[in-house]
């Protein structure tokens, strides 16, 4: 399976370097996946394996929650391996991090909105967000406490509703999430939303979310700062889950 650049392994463990010294953390320069049909839920033998591999690594690698795993993984990891952060508090550890990456989110968010429009206010902003998973949801849901408007989508229909229920959030069509009219833009999926095909669409004054690697390349960071379009760096405004341990 080829993954595109912005979600290539070697490029996500960059990622987690410049996040992990962002937040002041010595650690950083490492990132898993395990390659597998997406299709079908990893099993636990699956899980166990990995862990067996990261505990053979002797500490030098940590692992933790991401992008298609949960605390209950975790805790099968956890089973094999000491080197296994965010497991259960059952297991030993500090439960899931999605609600701390969420929160770092809004508070970065609120920075740029300050930036931008000289208030940190989110009371009648309008907030696009592109995903809503577990992340995405938990951000969502701060910004509906905080007053936001709230604009989402999710290839996942049943996460879309979820928002709209919870949040009050309004749900738009996946690919048309990028030329929605709002002052934040949130790509709070994977990574490479930010990309010279979508980068002109965009009708936002700030783009800060909680994905990965968001800005496919540099042309497409060019193009964001020839628009005017304030960035809040990925590796800053997400960090907060790297931070729980």
């Amino acid at each position: 399976m080829l993954l595109p650049h912005h979600e290539c392994p070697f490029n996500l463990s960059r990622g987690m370097t410049f996040k992990c010294a962002a937040a002041g953390l010595p650690a950083g320069g490492g990132k898993a996946v395990i390659i597998a049909d997406p299709a079908k839920p990893k099993t636990a033998e699956e899980y166990r394996a990995f862990g067996r591999f990261v505990e053979g690594l002797g500490g030098l690698y940590v692992t933790a929650e991401d992008v298609g795993t949960s605390v209950s993984d975790i805790d099968v990891v956890r089973s094999v391996t000491r080197w296994a952060l965010c497991s259960s508090a059952a297991a030993g550890g500090s439960g899931d991090s999605s609600q701390s990456t969420a929160y770092g989110v809004l508070m970065a968010m609120r920075a740029c909105l300050e930036a931008a429009f000289g208030d940190g206010s989110f009371a009648g902003k309008r907030v696009a967000s592109q995903g809503v998973g577990n992340v995405g949801i938990e951000l969502a849901r701060y910004l509906a406490r905080e007053g936001a408007q709230l604009r989402v989508s999710d290839i996942n229909g049943a996460a879309a509703e979820r928002a709209r229920t919870e949040c009050g959030a309004e749900v738009v069509p996946a690919e048309g999430i990028f030329d929605i009219a709002c002052d934040v833009f949130a790509p709070c999926a994977l990574g490479g939303a930010i990309n010279t095909d979508t980068v002109p669409r965009l009708r936002c004054r700030v783009i800060c979310g909680a994905a990965n690697n968001q800005i496919a390349d540099p042309a497409a960071a060019q193009a964001v700062q020839a628009r005017g379009i304030l960035y809040g760096p990925d590796v800053v405004a997400n960090a907060g889950g790297v931070t729980q341990g």
